[in-house]
């Protein structure tokens, strides 16, 4: 056969010699890694300016759970979804989450309270987009999602539409959490920080429980309206008075 001009080398390990085979059976698993390995520079936007979303303070990094997790609080009533893009968000959550969180596992508690869809919202297929592009090992650092104040509403689209929308890896991670006194038992009061709406949203709920089941006892809120009984009393005698002739 001809000779070849491509160099190859052949290396032969045979158990009875007691050589160590791990530092071959290594390399390739490390240089895979390495291939996998995400620069966390390449994420961030030093010449963008993100100081009117600071601002806002709809994500923030705040504490710790008691898993020692660190905790991206997300406060949806913040958000204003009318004015900033999609795009943007995504370079957004991307540079806060490798500027504050560069490395080790993390949770994130998203308040929904008082969320409007149409002001607050940016949409389940926007969310899912968002991360599903984070690369893989900021996915497999995040551990728990503390979803407060659900609603039913947002569980339902949660069960059906989030199957479809969210990875399953993303939708297990979603834990519900319908009071603030459950959020005690994954978080030590003071780890993070409540707005005075949401313990008051809070309060409301705990008077109102049949809401968490899409049962709105008083929708139109007809409790706050005075009553009108002595509005008719008044024009009473006149009407009374009053001769209609066939």
């Amino acid at each position: 056969m001809g000779g070849s001009s491509e160099d190859f080398s052949v290396v032969v390990l045979a158990s009875d010699f007691g050589v160590d085979a791990r530092p071959f059976l290594e390399h390739d698993q490390q240089q895979q890694e390495e291939e996998n390995w995400h620069d966390c520079s390449q994420y961030l936007s030093p010449d963008e300016d993100f100081s009117d979303l600071d601002q806002l303070q709809f994500l923030r990094l705040q504490g710790s759970d008691k898993n020692s997790n660190r905790i991206l609080r997300i406060v949806g009533k913040y958000f204003p979804a009318t004015v900033v893009s999609a795009e943007r968000l995504k370079r957004y959550v991307f540079h806060k989450i490798c500027s504050e969180l560069p490395e080790g596992p993390f949770c994130i508690v998203y308040m929904h309270s008082t969320v409007q869809k149409e002001d607050n919202s940016p949409g389940i297929t926007i969310l899912s987009w968002i991360y599903e592009e984070l690369p893989a090992d900021f996915k497999d650092r995040l551990q728990t999602v503390y979803f407060i104040h659900p609603g039913f509403r947002s569980r339902l689209v949660i069960a059906t539409l989030g199957r479809i929308f969210l990875s399953g890896g993303l939708y297990w991670k979603i834990k519900y959490v319908s009071r603030l006194q459950y959020l005690w038992d994954d978080i030590k009061k003071g780890e993070i920080e409540i707005p005075d709406f949401v313990k008051s949203h809070d309060d409301i709920l705990e008077n109102r429980p049949l809401t968490d089941y899409g049962i709105e006892p008083d929708p139109f809120h007809l409790t706050g309206i005075p009553s009108t009984t002595y509005s008719f009393g008044k024009y009473e005698e006149r009407w009374a008075g009053r001769n209609y002739v066939s």
